[in-house]
């Protein structure tokens, strides 16, 4: 059998988000300056047509190449972005709100139940413990802070602003809860493997898409809350350009769309503050916000356009289904043309190794030295050699996995 062709990732829905998140951005620009409407339905309509084409591959991925779905799904980090699939029929849904109520409504109901679903199945696996510091990312937030949120917003636009406040509670505590976690990793563990460093983006998302969702459950001009998270949330964008040299260590990928929610996210809070009759510095913050997004986020459009057109934007292999391991999973496995003989023998038990999840036990093996008493080897040097040992790990993930 031939090897599935379109093994995406569950990651690229993140495209979705920015589409979209840009999309409404026109839509409310359109209200509160009168700029072409239909610039807006057009990123819309490009939206829902991207969706539509990779939740069919994503589907076909789970029929004819499931031993490397159930492998994204068991992964620590991968598995939190299967929470976008959800999250962007959400999102497809207030995007064809205007034209198709009931048919909005249809996907409104099945993505803020499987998101909710998702969430509760990740926060029950984080409650369980037994797990390496090093795998905790901003990832972490797409379950249930973006999910609830998301939910809350695209609730609101559909009606139900009392549904959407049950869910703007559960994003805004799951938020806060995750935070300092997130934060404790970032500054305590090891430095971010150059391939995990675009969803620092991710880090920037929550305090602006909470902004965008508690204006779309109260009404009047923004309050205290409102103004904090979308400061806060600025704050962590300049941040984010202060670490643009740290950033770009990884090469442009698909995996840059995570920096676009949380821009299109704090230019649309921005421009409801205005249209909700907020003035002072806000009247030059939003207009400068609005055009970062579209400066950002097309930016990430095109050049994921180019890879599309040079063949590069999928995963170059396709794992295929090996013998489970000892925790029962199957695992994705590489495909190669070795020699026969003893020494294709010895490529082959090489080949068959998970040397992704080899490194990263070793990585926690020199961790675990490193702090003990009795240590006779230099502190600095083996968690050096377990940063080594990490980095190598995403970087093997992040080709075949396409993350």
């Amino acid at each position: 059998m031939s090897a599935y062709r379109f093994p995406i990732p569950a990651s690229f829905f993140g495209m979705i988000l920015g589409l979209a998140g840009l999309g409404n951005c026109w839509r409310t620009a359109a209200r509160l300056w009168g700029v072409p409407g239909a610039v807006g339905e057009t990123i819309m309509l490009i939206t829902v047509a991207s969706w539509a084409l990779l939740l069919l591959a994503y589907l076909g991925k789970w029929i004819w190449a499931r031993p490397q779905a159930l492998a994204e799904f068991r992964h620590p980090v991968q598995c939190c972005f299967i929470g976008l699939v959800p999250v962007s029929t959400l999102l497809i849904a207030l995007a064809i709100a205007p034209y198709a109520h009931e048919a909005a409504q249809t996907l409104f109901t099945m993505g803020a139940v499987g998101q909710l679903i998702f969430g509760i199945h990740r926060a029950g696996t984080l409650w369980m413990g037994d797990r390496d510091p090093a795998d905790t990312t901003a990832a972490a937030y797409l379950p249930t802070v973006a999910g609830s949120f998301v939910t809350a917003i695209v609730a609101a636009a559909l009606g139900s602003t009392s549904l959407g406040k049950l869910f703007f509670g559960a994003g805004m505590f799951s938020w806060l809860a995750l935070e300092s976690v997130v934060l404790r990793r970032l500054i305590e563990v090891a430095a971010l493997p150059s391939a995990l460093r675009p969803t620092m983006g991710i880090h920037f998302a929550p305090p602006v898409v909470a902004c965008a969702a508690y204006l779309s459950i109260t009404g009047g001009t923004p309050d205290l809350l409102a103004h904090a998270l979308f400061g806060y949330g600025v704050f962590q964008g300049l941040v984010l350009v202060r670490l643009i040299p740290w950033l770009r260590a990884q090469a442009f990928a698909p995996s840059y769309w995570a920096y676009t929610f949380g821009t299109a996210a704090c230019a649309l809070a921005g421009l409801e503050f205005l249209e909700r009759g907020l003035r002072g510095p806000i009247e030059w913050m939003a207009p400068a916000l609005f055009v970062v997004a579209n400066v950002v986020i097309g930016t990430v459009f095109v050049r994921t356009q180019w890879l599309l057109m040079r063949g590069k934007l999928l995963p170059v292999t396709s794992p295929v289904a090996t013998p489970a391991g000892n925790d029962g999973a199957r695992r994705p496995n590489r495909i190669l043309s070795l020699p026969p003989g003893p020494s294709g023998e010895v490529l082959r038990a090489m080949a068959s190794m998970d040397w992704d999840d080899y490194l990263r036990h070793e990585a926690t093996a020199y961790r675990q030295l490193a702090e003990k008493p009795e240590n006779v080897f230099g502190k600095k040097e083996l968690l050096d050699l377990a940063a080594v040992c990490e980095e190598v790990a995403n970087s093997i993930e992040d080709r075949l996995i396409g993350g």
